[in-house]
């Protein structure tokens, strides 16, 4: 399923969920969730990855001038990216439903666009700024793989 599909059967699921469901809104068969990819190697490394590069981020906050380690920084979002976009792959090679393959894919292309909002940055201010949406992007890495999966949709 597409990613836009996704979105699209996610709000309907929503809806169909509602508390309010009735004799206007049909009820809706789920199946039960989805293996959790959280233990195999490929989403532990990303997850672990992930993690440090928010530790730097933390070390980065305030700081003027040019950022220590700045350049092997660089060089693992690239890898990270990469893997995230190797996991996507993987998760749409088993025909997994939800939505992880399409978020995982989502943060690869991500990642480089708030890297080059980092290293662009005016300003220290600036700077803070791209650094605190790269540590929401990084935060999102792991919360996305290890959060328990819920139901799938079902299509």
């Amino acid at each position: 399923m597409s990613c836009d599909a996704v979105a699209l059967v996610a709000s309907i699921w929503l809806v169909s969920s509602s508390p309010m469901t009735g004799a206007l809104t049909p009820a809706v068969a789920v199946s039960a969730p989805p293996a959790s990819v959280a233990s195999e190697p490929l989403f532990l490394d990303i997850v672990k990855r992930a993690d440090a590069l928010k530790a730097a981020i933390d070390a980065w906050k305030g700081k003027d001038g040019p950022l220590a380690g700045f350049d092997a920084f660089k060089a693992q979002v690239d890898e990270l990216a990469k893997l995230d976009m190797q996991a996507h792959r993987l998760l749409k090679e088993r025909g997994t439903d939800g939505d992880l393959k399409c978020i995982l894919r989502g943060i690869a292309q991500d990642l480089p666009v708030r890297l080059k909002e980092v290293e662009t940055a005016a300003d220290t201010r600036s700077r803070d700024m791209a650094l605190k949406e790269m540590f929401w992007l990084l935060r999102d890495n792991v919360e996305v793989i290890t959060t328990p999966p819920t139901a799938t949709s079902g299509t």
